[in-house]
């Protein structure tokens, strides 16, 4: 079998870069271990952050280190055994996030961030997925006045620089807006022009079909079968294309560094759990308690509860704690019910230590292409990697300048 490109991983980054290409006329074969939206685009919290253009960075101030280094912390945990390999990757996580360098990140950050609400309501709209989209933002919530301050502080800020649509809810605003929500928080900060939706997964599914019925077609197989130029196996037998893009969120690593390519690609992992809510409680909106570190949203399933970050390797067994650490806050804030998965689910993030996704060419190997790295920006800047990746394969003119993604960053 041939086709023009195989696109390698079905999660939001790998669906959306094929769908882009076959809307193109392009031939696309859609390979992974899964079905679409199985794995880290699957678990996440559902937001498309319009207001995301600062990426998350590391922390710089001493008690925060101090903090953190007690790996007691509910927003962030740690694996002891995994940090001497971690170390290298989280020093250049930290000199990347001192405020100037992180400024200059933001502002090439932000021209895809910019895109990502209008790429992905095209997208829903053509695959007829509008039931899943909630428009309207989502809220961060407080439990102190200075914490809340400093965000609203944030926000002006992210207002002035980048157009980023947000309002301040004081405690009877807050309570207007989510009536179910606990006494404890005492007022948020909505960024009202960001969308949420109900079921990641399902939107990624959604995604594929409509890839489908423009003529695309997806295979289960393994991408570590790759050969050059270009060849994988699957159930169906041998594929082969002209080009390749690698997907795999956090597996790219792996793929990449048998073609010679060692990029300095870790992995942020979380977990989530869903829960009903007990008799009469309801959530209209994702809400995430910025001073513990657990956001809740509604989703088709439940409410689902996802944790903040857990530094480890990425195969390395589940190990919930945080999920059991914030539950107690989630109760306060939100009348959660009885735990409705068996088991909490875990997830990758793919990340990079200057906080910007890997897009572009392969420079050493003609017709293979990058886009990984999103970290946790993976649902929200999956259709403009899509078309961004697209439009350079297909030497349209692009979305936005390639050239501060590409993978010659890392030399």
């Amino acid at each position: 079998m041939k086709v023009d490109t195989l696109v390698l991983g079905g999660g939001i980054v790998g669906v959306s870069v094929a769908l882009q290409l076959q809307r193109r006329n392009v031939s696309v074969a859609l390979v992974d271990r899964k079905a679409p939206g199985q794995e880290t685009s699957f678990g996440n919290a559902g937001l498309i952050q319009r207001e995301g253009v600062y990426p998350y960075a590391f922390p710089r101030d001493l008690a925060s280190l101090v903090h953190y280094a007690g790996n007691r912390a509910t927003d962030v945990r740690y694996h002891p055994a995994a940090m001497p390999k971690l170390l290298p990757f989280l020093y250049r996580y930290w000199y990347n996030s001192r405020p100037d360098r992180h400024a200059r990140i933001a502002r090439v950050y932000s021209t895809l961030i910019e895109h990502c609400v209008t790429e992905h309501r095209a997208l829903i709209e053509a695959a007829g997925a509008q039931s899943l989209l909630r428009k309207g933002g989502w809220i961060k919530v407080f439990r102190t006045r200075e914490a809340l301050q400093k965000t609203l502080d944030d926000a002006r800020r992210w207002h002035d620089e980048y157009d980023v649509a947000y309002e301040g809810l004081d405690r009877e605003a807050l309570h207007a807006a989510e009536p179910s929500l606990g006494s404890v928080l005492i007022g948020g900060v909505r960024f009202t022009s960001s969308d949420s939706v109900s079921d990641p997964g399902g939107l990624v599914t959604a995604y594929a079909n409509l890839f489908e019925q423009l003529g695309g077609r997806v295979f289960i197989g393994d991408a570590g079968t790759l050969e050059p130029s270009w060849r994988v196996m699957t159930q169906a037998g041998p594929i082969e294309a002209e080009s390749v893009v690698v997907a795999l969120g956090p597996w790219s690593k792996d793929l990449v560094r048998t073609f010679g390519y060692d990029l300095p690609l870790e992995v942020k992992r979380g977990y989530h759990m869903h829960y009903a809510a007990q008799s009469g409680a309801h959530l209209n909106q994702p809400v995430l308690d910025a001073e513990i570190g657990y956001l809740i949203a509604p989703m088709t399933r439940g409410i689902r509860l996802t944790t903040g970050a857990e530094l480890g390797y990425r195969d390395t067994r589940k190990t919930p704690v945080q999920l059991d650490a914030v539950e107690p806050f989630a109760r306060d804030v939100f009348p959660l019910g009885e735990r409705l998965d068996a088991e909490p689910w875990l997830g990758c993030r793919p990340c990079t230590p200057d906080m910007l996704p890997i897009i572009g060419p392969a420079p050493r190997h003609k017709g293979m292409w990058f886009a990984f790295g999103h970290a946790h920006h993976g649902l929200t800047l999956g259709p403009v990697t899509g078309r961004l990746i697209a439009e350079m394969m297909t030497g349209t003119r692009p979305v936005v300048d390639p050239a501060p993604f590409g993978v010659g960053r890392f030399g």
